[in-house]
C-alpha cells in the first residue's frame, strides 16, 4: 500500500473506537438519532480512509502502471470499483 499508513490507522483506530462506544450507547439503549448520528460519523471516517487510499493508488499505482504499459489491468480495478460504489 502506498498510502500514508500512520494516517489510515489513525483514523481505523478512531472509527473502532467509535463503533465501541456506539456498541455501548445500543447496550444503555440510547436514543435512536444519537446512535445512528454516531454511525454516520464512523462512515465518514472509513470514507476519509478509504478516500486516502484510493488517491495513494490512483497517483501511484495507476500512474506507474500507464509507464509500464500496463494501464488496461488498472483501468479494469478501477471500473470494477465504480460498480460496486454504483449498486
Amino acid at each position: 500500500m502506498k498510502a500514508d499508513k500512520d494516517n489510515i490507522k489513525k483514523l481505523l483506530k478512531t472509527a473502532a473506537g467509535q463503533i465501541e462506544g456506539i456498541s455501548k450507547m445500543v447496550d444503555d439503549d440510547r436514543y435512536c438519532i444519537d446512535i445512528s448520528n454516531q454511525l454516520m460519523a464512523v462512515r465518514s471516517i472509513l470514507k476519509k480512509a478509504n478516500n486516502e487510499v484510493l488517491n495513494a493508488h490512483l497517483h501511484m499505482c495507476v500512474k506507474e502502471a500507464f509507464l509500464e504499459g500496463k494501464e488496461d489491468e488498472k483501468i479494469d480495478e478501477i471500473i470494477s470499483l465504480i460498480n460496486k460504489f454504483t449498486k
